[in-house]
């Protein structure tokens, strides 16, 4: 047995069923092994693809993602994704490949230094020397990616490495190193407040039934931020919304008057905290998001564990303002809003991927999320291309029907994955609004710069035609009428559906 394939048998073993990627020279003997395994491997067409896909496949199950890739050229198509994944801490495993060390730092063809590119967008990026170094940096990755999810972890293997055969394993025992130190200073402005609020992010899924337990008992109201729309389902009157640029009513009233915030799992970025608030209770795993004056480095679970809680009595007073958005245009045939309104009444209870541009303010804001991981798209790198392999990640980790909801020109971005999709039969439904622009760039050159729209005329091609040249079925709807008559119909994937829209500018945070 050489690295390669102990590398497969520690996959099979971690219960990682699929992988995501595209063969080549320096990787093939880690493909040798996989084409032996019982993990599913899906080729996508572009590396940029099987990273993204890698992250649906987390974002919308937890479970680990895995891309791979060859050396440079492969390997370097990694690097939006992975920057994308980076900046939400989203927990994948990226496997590349590399020419033997004899090369390393060298001008020989496909050399370049890839631990020191990838160390900027992964939380840890490994090089090992052997195969026993293979081995401590994987089983590191491994426990770190299941129980300190900082975000996608990088393990360069050389082919020379890949194929020893001598080489030491490990049983590999860690403790995250927490900081419970200012747990007192915590429990002393809990105790002291009337007016307390959470604040929630991803960090905090894993702990929606504690959470919802506790606001419950105690009537504390809930804010989330975008990645965290759904932990407590927004039906339920203890979910004020998002918080942040996005505020509904009752969440920007909440925040502005709050005595105590509690903010578990946030990244507790200028999009969700423009401004540090006071009594700030700011809980995560990773020490380097932390702010305010009462930090505390640990899980969102140990935190629950030794805080208590009293009732409070401020969130009916919330409840008495009306927390509706004001959104103009939802009935205004070809406008966008009016056609994403209608798609996710449809979906409401499935997940929705989104990908970047003036589309996704109108998801984010239109879309009810009932659970968790309902709504999945980009929000601190917000890159063009990620919806269409992100859906085919999220398909293949939770065998569900997904929406995705596309504007024309991110769509072009990945559309070489409506390959991918139609290899794995995959049940998503891909909308595509059209406009022929790239609309938020017009909107931000006529608000912001006070110029005439600039090269954002898109010269599109027929998305019915490309699409049914994969084998994919396509429709195109120009009409409200025509989007609602479809969507009575049991649709299944994969289906594309071009819906063309007008011109529309988004509401702009105020």
């Amino acid at each position: 047995m050489n690295v390669a394939d102990k590398i497969v048998k520690i996959l099979e073993e971690e219960e990682i069923t699929t992988v995501f990627g595209i063969p080549g020279e320096q990787i093939m003997p880690l493909y040798k092994a996989l084409s032996a395994s019982s993990i599913n491997h899906v080729l996508t067409r572009h590396e940029q693809a099987a990273a993204h896909a890698a992250d649906g496949y987390t974002r919308s199950s937890g479970k680990i993602g895995v891309c791979i890739a060859t050396a440079a050229p492969g390997a370097l198509n990694f690097t939006m994704a992975l920057a994308t994944a980076f900046k939400d801490n989203v927990p994948i495993l990226v496997l590349t490949g590399d020419n033997e060390l004899q090369y390393r730092g060298s001008d020989h063809f496909q050399s370049l230094p890839q631990v020191d590119i990838f160390k900027h967008i992964t939380k840890a990026s490994y090089n090992p020397l052997n195969g026993t170094e293979a081995m401590y940096v994987l089983r590191a990755a491994i426990y770190e990616l299941k129980t300190i999810p900082k975000g996608p972890i990088h393990i360069n293997l050389s082919k020379d490495v890949l194929l020893e055969e001598d080489f030491n394993d490990f049983d590999l025992c860690y403790l995250c190193e927490d900081d419970l130190s200012k747990i007192s200073d915590a429990q002393n402005l809990i105790d002291s407040a009337e007016k307390p609020l959470f604040i929630l992010g991803a960090g905090a899924i894993s702990q929606k039934e504690n959470i919802e337990r506790i606001a419950e008992k105690y009537r504390i109201p809930v804010t989330t931020t975008f990645h965290a729309k759904g932990i407590i389902s927004e039906e339920n009157n203890l979910n004020l919304g998002m918080v942040g640029i996005r505020s509904t009513p009752r969440a920007k009233y909440a925040f502005e008057n709050a005595d105590c915030i509690i903010a578990l799992g946030i990244k507790a970025s200028e999009r969700t905290l423009p401004e540090i608030p006071e009594n700030l209770i700011h809980v995560n795993i990773n020490k380097d998001v932390l702010i305010g004056d009462c930090p505390i480095h640990g899980k969102v679970e140990d935190f629950l564990l030794e805080i208590s809680f009293k009732k409070t009595e401020w969130l009916d007073k919330i409840l008495t303002i009306p927390n509706e958005l004001e959104i103009e245009g939802l009935d205004d045939d070809l406008s966008p809003q009016a056609a994403i309104k209608r798609i996710l009444n449809k979906f409401d209870n499935n997940i929705t991927v989104s990908d970047a541009g003036s589309h996704t303010t109108w998801t984010t804001l239109l879309k009810k999320s009932k659970a968790p991981r309902q709504l999945l798209f980009s929000g601190g790198m917000a890159p063009m291309g990620y919806g269409l392999p992100a859906a085919i990640g999220a398909s293949l980790a939770t065998d569900e029907k997904i929406i995705l909801i596309n504007g024309d020109g991110d769509f072009q971005m990945n559309l070489q994955e409506l390959a991918t999709l139609k290899d794995n039969n995959l049940d998503v439904i891909v909308f595509i609004l059209n406009n022929s622009e790239f609309g938020i760039i017009r909107q931000w050159q006529e608000d912001f710069y006070d110029m005439q729209a600039y090269q954002i005329k898109l010269n599109n091609p027929d998305f019915v035609k490309l699409s049914s040249s994969y084998g994919i079925d396509a429709v195109r709807v120009d009409n409200l009428s025509d989007l609602e008559y479809l969507l009575e119909s049991d649709l299944k994937g994969p289906l594309v559906v071009e819906v063309i829209c007008r011109s529309e500018n988004i509401p702009l945070p105020k």
